[in-house]
């Protein structure tokens, strides 16, 4: 039921609630005695399907103006869902079958929007896609924007009177900053402050109204001096600073309301409750509590200011503070609850209602309330932030495996699979899309699972999206925004390219109507991995390679072979023209050309003379010969693409190759080198334990180490020594080099990523040298990992530790404390809790 005016127009500002309720076995309704010829019209009309073409032939069938043409059509036409909406020929929407005329040619749709039937099927399916994508974003962007809401307090929406209707919003402020009204005399200042001018007086009782007749005579025009805040000089003036300010203060009479504006305290007042013998009592009000005016309260009744009543349990609350919830008293399934079923409005908030007790740990956050007694303040959404999340997916309609990939406590549905061996499982969201096709049954409380929608599998239902994959939609914390971002910039992408197809297709001619065909490459790839594109206009061609060369970004950037910046098709034929027509120059100056200059001087230069080179082809392109118009554009013109970035030459892919085939061969010689000299180190160290020379045992004061081999086989030879030297200064060469190397890559990368701004980004991995407390640093192998959690599980694996590893030392024997203290290639001694010793001492 919805209030109308007796001019049949909605009354939007009627704010009393509406009560009915549905009986199954009322007996069936008589119909009016005399009937109007408007109420009942019958016409004649051409139907088709939404988006058939107008050459097909179309069904002639009278429609009556009540819903029955609905069932008609949707018969007739064969559609796959009952008929919903009417569009004419242009595709305007119609309303009334009175608006037509006989004979007139409709498109029946099944809620979908209009869908141009001169559009080819091609063009009609990405407009569908389209539409559908929007329709998913916008739930995405529903939840993102419910997402940035902060701290919400529970206030009097309306004016505090009996039936002022509740709402939770933004603090007006800070509680500490205000003192609050204290004694009988700022309670009474609260109680007049209770009727504004906002307020219509049909909807007031008698006491209210008296309220506003006594405040509209008792109040009067009060000059700045008569203010008591005033203090008056000895002589009876106003003190040199209260004048200043009252001169300064002086304004034209106007028209003014003799009703209170909202002022800070008086919505701060707004915001006032109180706990008290189970009942929810107004600050500003106290004779007014939250409660309930139906006599049976059921789940999605709106909460209310009520007359204060001790016997009355429909204003009584249970507070349990193990579930943060309040329980109505008459019926304790119901607690207070915030609706998230309308739009939030900045000015009014989301409404209160009561609503059947959700026992889950997450999706229940619109239940959970925090009392701060000292604040005198109601918090709502007083849960933790996965509860939040969960709680606005549902709302929204996503599926919660976007949010958190964990099995957890959530409201959700099952069925078990046709072979019955697996019971499949499914949130909220997804469960409420799936229910028309399977039989559902809810799962119970305390059942922690992963919505199945999230999987990755092929025959997985599509879930609450139309074309989004919700295992690729990744809306947690640190990842919502972003997705939402790269989601809206696809649809900007296929806008601008259904748009170009509109243009092209409504009569705009272009500046060059032929279809050109382009050999597309990447920007910096040379001749390498070339895509064939077929396109008719510019943006179609940009559109086009940002699909078909998989860029991170749009393109926005086409480059000829010279380095020419083309920025219409025009542009392009024409110098295909002028490249055909002009001689090139032969290979020797051309190695000349470009061994005098460098390759910063060359990019510097490419755009003036590509305008040189454009303006001197102008002048010969208007009297070319058609056909060689068409032997000039029969095979397809060379373009390398890019996202913004300047032309890169064509041999900058062969250079960097050379210059890393040089770095690897170099390498390879310096690992040979190190090995050969390893070798030999090898060999000299077996001759001398083989030659079994006589030790000195030299005792010490260390009870570790009590006694020290010196001498003898155990003492290293000179030659010996300066070989370890050079092993050494070769092994720390290498790892410079390597070092380097990675670094230029990863300045590269990171470059990369803040130009392309991608949506994943990798973990911070690092590679070092582990080896056993007390083994030698050469005993040991590579390991890799983002974290030191991680680092000590694979030294444990790597190393084949007979107890797991929980201490590190740098090869000087410090202790390693944090992941920050751990460098690329460095050496790490891996204990399992000892302290540090070396190979030497071990032995």
């Amino acid at each position: 039921m919805w209030p109308v005016l007796p001019s049949s127009m909605l009354n939007e500002e009627f704010d009393w609630s509406i009560e009915g309720l549905l009986d199954l076995s009322s007996s069936p309704m008589k119909r009016p005695v005399s009937k109007t010829p408007e109420q009942r019209v019958s016409v004649r009309l051409r139907v088709l399907r939404n988006g058939e073409k107008k050459n097909i032939r179309s069904l002639v069938i009278g429609l009556d103006s009540s819903s029955g043409w609905k069932s008609q059509c949707t018969e007739v036409l064969n559609l796959p869902s009952a008929a919903r909406r009417l569009f004419n020929e242009k595709g305007k929407e119609v309303f009334s079958l009175k608006d037509l005329q006989r004979d007139e040619l409709v498109y029946v749709s099944c809620g979908e929007h209009w869908i141009n039937p001169d559009l080819s099927i091609a063009q009609q399916r990405k407009q569908v896609f389209r539409r559908s994508l929007e329709f998913d974003i916008s739930k995405i962007k529903t939840f993102c924007s419910m997402r940035k809401v902060e701290a919400l307090v529970l206030e009097v929406q309306s004016d505090l009177v009996c039936g002022g209707k509740l709402a939770v919003n933004k603090p007006v402020a800070d509680f500490e900053e205000e003192k609050q009204v204290k004694g009988p005399e700022g309670r009474q200042m609260g109680n007049a402050a209770l009727i504004t001018r906002d307020a219509p007086r049909e909807t007031l009782d008698s006491h209210a109204r008296a309220h506003l007749r006594m405040e509209a005579c008792r109040r009067t025009l009060k000059y700045a001096w008569q203010d008591p805040s005033y203090n008056l000089a000895a002589d009876g003036s106003l003190p040199k600073k209260a004048e200043k300010e009252l001169f300064e203060h002086v304004q034209p009479p106007k028209k003014r309301s003799h009703f209170p504006k909202h002022s800070r305290l008086w919505k701060r007042s707004h915001q006032e409750f109180e706990y008290r013998d189970g009942q929810i009592i107004s600050l500003a009000a106290p004779r007014l509590v939250l409660g309930v005016q139906v006599s049976r309260p059921r789940s999605g009744t709106e909460v209310i200011l009520v007359e204060k009543k001790s016997d009355e349990s429909r204003q009584h609350w249970t507070h349990k503070a193990d579930s943060r919830t309040f329980h109505l008293v008459s019926n304790p399934d119901l607690v207070l609850a915030v609706s998230m079923t309308k739009a939030k409005n900045e000015a009014h908030g989301y409404p209160v209602i009561i609503q059947k007790y959700k026992p889950y740990s997450n999706g229940a956050a619109n239940q959970k309330w925090d009392y701060m007694e000292n604040k005198r303040a109601f918090i709502a959404f007083h849960s933790t932030a996965l509860d939040k999340e969960i709680t606005l997916a549902n709302f929204s309609g996503l599926c919660t495996s976007s949010v958190t990939k964990e099995n957890i406590d959530q409201p959700g549905y099952c069925y078990i699979s046709p072979d019955g061996k697996r019971k499949i499982t499914f949130c909220l969201a997804c469960g409420r899309s799936m229910r028309a096709k399977k039989e559902l049954k809810e799962l119970l409380p305390r059942v922690p699972f992963f919505c199945v929608s999230g999987s990755a599998q092929k025959f997985l239902p599509q879930g609450p999206f139309k074309v989004i994959s919700v295992a690729k939609a990744d809306l947690s914390s640190s990842e919502a925004e972003d997705t939402l971002r790269y989601y809206e910039k696809c649809l900007s992408s296929l806008r601008m390219k259904t748009h170009a197809c509109i243009t092209s297709h409504g009569g705009v001619v272009p500046s060059y109507q032929k279809v050109v065909k382009i050999m597309a490459y990447k920007n910096g790839d040379g001749y390498r991995n070339g895509k064939l594109i077929v396109a008719g206009t510019f943006h179609e061609l940009l559109a086009e390679c940002t699909e078909r060369l998989q860029l991170t970004r749009a393109a926005s950037k086409i480059y000829t072979r010279d380095g020419t910046t083309i920025l219409t098709l025009h542009d392009l034929v024409l110098w295909a023209i002028g490249e055909k027509l002009t001689p090139r120059q032969p290979k020797g100056q051309e190695k000349s050309t470009e061994s005098v200059g460098t390759e910063d001087i060359a990019v510097q230069n490419t755009e003036e003379s590509s305008r040189m080179t454009m303006e001197s082809r102008l002048g010969f392109v208007e009297g070319i010969d058609k056909s060689l118009l068409a032997h000039v554009l029969r095979s397809p013109v060379a373009v390398w693409v890019s996202c913004g970035e300047p032309f890169l030459p064509l041999n900058a892919p062969w250079k960097s190759e050379k210059i890393k085939k040089q770095n690897w061969l170099k390498r390879d010689k310096i690992l040979a080198d190190l090995d050969t000299m390893k070798h030999k180190m090898r060999q000299l160290k077996g001759r001398r334990v083989a030659a079994c020379q006589p030790a000195t045992m030299v005792p010490t004061q260390s009870p570790l180490q009590p006694v020290v081999v010196q001498g003898g086989w155990t003492e290293q030879t000179q030659e010996e020594m300066k070989l370890m030297e050079l092993i050494r200064q070769t092994e720390a060469h290498l790892s410079e080099s390597q070092e380097l190397q990675s670094r230029h890559s990863l300045i590269e990368a990171q470059r990369r990523a803040e130009g392309q701004h991608s949506l994943y980004q990798a973990p911070r991995v690092k590679r070092v040298w582990v080896y056993r407390n007390g083994d030698r640093p050469d005993d040991g192998t590579y390991v890799q990992a983002s974290a030191l959690s991680e680092l000590l599980d694979d030294c444990t694996a790597r190393l084949k530790m007979s107890h797991p590893a929980k201490t590190l030392y740098t090869s000087n024997g410090e202790l390693i404390r944090s992941w920050d203290d751990i460098e690329r290639g460095m050496a790490v001694c891996v204990s399992a809790g000892q302290g540090f010793i070396t190979s030497k001492e071990k032995k």
